[in-house]
């Protein structure tokens, strides 16, 4: 037996600074002028190609397709004595049975097109997550070349289709059927993927800029409900609709159920191959006849597996014949890798890189700090930012472009999309000691923001994914002790936004993400005590290894780069100096 990933080929078808004392919070978000002449440049748009260029790409790899009908499948290693041996690197993969969806019921899937090292047309599914992020598979994604070849479609329950016609310039014509075509910028695979035992088989690519299609939200935090012994689950793709070597991928998007089977079922049918906490199996046994079973093929990698409206599973692999007796189809397990997926749909910066940005103020210019090596260097003028008392940085509508949240002197705070035209989001936060966006604290996958008022009381502010906020929810007090609260991301690697705080002193706590809106912070663990600060921003993964870090000025103006390393309690590494000269900084992001 060999055991084949699912990838489809061959297929056809905040600052250092304090506010003042307090007022009560209120939020509008109605367009308005700054109080202060703030006119940020806007960040450095994410680069990608064309929609001409975008066409071609696709028609090239349905040409390849085209060129070998059920595409070529990729031979197994050499097994161990009497087990099975997984595929050796690079996409084949699977869904037979099933029925037709319409895209209403499935607003978020994405067919994906790119070319593999030798040249061959491959395809996979995914899903929308965020406006400029789908989650896939690794084996999708990992050795090729996505930024150079590949093409995301999204929005269409038909198959991209050539139309027969060429243009002035010869040029096939295409039909994506109402879809929306868009390039990748970037491409990132769980460090841990391995391609022969395809243990961590996720991947997110970074869209060339958001698409209309509607979100689907992962599985929450620390949730195994999901996982039950016949769950019901729904599986989605365009793969193959039967297992022989000659068969062809439908034209039209299709749905199987894909209730969830026990690790010991999965244990029975694959053995050693079957890694538990990994990966789970789905839906009913095949019967070993095209006619009688229901599975994902060949095609169908990457595509999602949902159950109670959130992905559970991303397509993975199965037996290379797609209908054999008892083999079941077998999904990554998204709750296992949650939390490596919301950091990589947070990773906006200003400069559009994978890298974490720092803005920050010297006179009345603002510049963007981004990163050259392991070091971050004075870069682009943003343009005048005085009459402003507080900067956050933060990407509260998903559209993959950095936002300010910014308060001016006279007391308004304002929300810039991508450096534009600022919004008004409040008149009341004049006095608040403390404004943040630390991430989704409401389970909705959604940034929300916190204030700490001049008493110490602590808000939070739900977002709705446009810029605007929901009514605010009183979420503790006490918060007065600190000197500064920060937090951007997941310092304790569970999936959940954290926050720092400091006080007097030098002591630094964490106040770790519960997941519980109305609690959304435990109680506060001391887990460290760092003196002669007098600056901390958090901003995001500064150093590109996909978790949140601090960014912390000393009295001598050099900037310190505290790693984070997503355990708790001790979520703070070995610093590393990454810049000097901010002694005259009045702003940090």
């Amino acid at each position: 037996m060999t055991v084949l990933a699912l990838a489809g080929t061959g297929l056809m078808a905040s600052g250092a600074q304090a506010a003042e004392p307090g007022s009560t919070p209120r939020t509008t978000a109605v367009p308005a002028q700054p109080a202060a002449p703030v006119a940020p440049a806007a960040p450095l748009p994410a680069s990608g190609p064309g929609e001409r260029e975008l066409h071609d790409r696709i028609a090239e790899v349905l040409e390849t397709i085209r060129a070998t009908p059920g595409g070529p499948r990729p031979k197994g290693k050499t097994p161990a004595p009497g087990t099975a041996a997984k595929p050796s690197p690079g996409p084949s993969a699977r869904i037979i049975g099933g029925k037709p969806a319409p895209i209403s019921s499935a607003p978020w899937m994405a067919q994906l097109f790119f070319k593999g090292p030798r040249g061959l047309g491959y395809s996979c599914g995914g899903a929308v997550v965020a406006p400029t992020k789908v989650v896939t598979a690794a084996h999708c994604v990992k050795d090729m070349d996505w930024k150079g070849t590949g093409v995301i479609v999204t929005g269409a329950d038909r198959a991209a289709t050539p139309t027969g016609r060429k243009d002035s310039q010869g040029k096939p014509i295409l039909n994506l059927h109402g879809g929306e075509a868009r390039g990748a910028v970037r491409q990132w695979h769980h460090p841990a993927y391995d391609d022969y035992t395809l243990e961590a088989d996720v991947a997110v690519l970074t869209l060339s800029s958001p698409v209309r299609a509607k979100p689907l939200q992962l599985v929450k935090p620390g949730e195994s409900a999901r996982y039950k012994h016949g769950t019901d689950g729904k599986v989605y793709g365009w793969g193959l609709t039967a297992s022989h070597d000659r068969a062809k991928g439908s034209d039209r998007l299709k749905v199987a159920d894909a209730d969830a089977q026990s690790d010991a079922n999965c244990e029975r049918a694959y053995g050693w191959e079957f890694f538990k906490g990994d990966m789970y199996c789905a839906g009913r046994a095949p019967t070993g006849k095209d006619s009688t079973t229901e599975t994902t093929c060949n095609g169908d990698s990457g595509g999602p597996l949902v159950a109670g409206g959130r992905m559970a599973g991303i397509v993975s692999w199965g037996d290379a014949d797609c209908s054999a007796k008892g083999k079941y189809g077998v999904y990554a397990k998204v709750s296992t890798f949650q939390a490596a997926i919301r950091d990589r749909m947070y990773d906006t910066s200003w400069s559009g890189d994978q890298y974490a940005d720092l803005l920050a103020r010297s006179g009345n210019r603002l510049h963007a700090w981004t990163r050259k090596g392991k070091t971050l260097v004075r870069g682009k003028d943003l343009g005048d930012f005085r009459g402003v008392n507080l900067l956050v940085q933060s990407d509260l509508n998903r559209d993959g472009r950095q936002d300010l949240v910014h308060r001016a002197n006279t007391g308004e705070t304002y929300w810039s999309q991508g450096g534009g035209q600022p919004r008004l989001l409040s008149t009341g936060w004049r006095t608040h000691r403390q404004i943040l966006v630390p991430g989704d604290l409401t389970g909705d996958d959604l940034p929300d923001i916190v204030v700490v008022t001049a008493k110490g009381t602590a808000y939070l502010y739900p977002g709705k994914g446009d810029g605007s906020l929901a009514p605010s929810v009183r979420i503790g007090s006490g918060w007065g002790e600190y000197t500064m609260v920060r937090g951007h991301g997941d310092f304790t690697g569970d999936g959940r936004p954290d926050v720092l705080g400091h006080v007097f002193g030098g002591k630094m706590y964490l106040h770790k993400g519960t997941g519980d809106p109305k609690k959304p912070f435990s109680a506060r663990v001391q887990i460290g005590t760092h003196s002669g600060l007098n600056a901390l921003a958090t901003t995001g993964d500064v150093d590109g290894d996909g978790r949140a870090d601090l960014l912390a000025r000393d009295m001598k103006g050099k900037l310190w780069l505290y790693p984070g390393t997503g355990r708790s309690p001790a979520v703070l590494g070995k610093r590393a100096q990454y810049a000097s000269g901010l002694q005259g900084h009045t702003l940090l992001g």
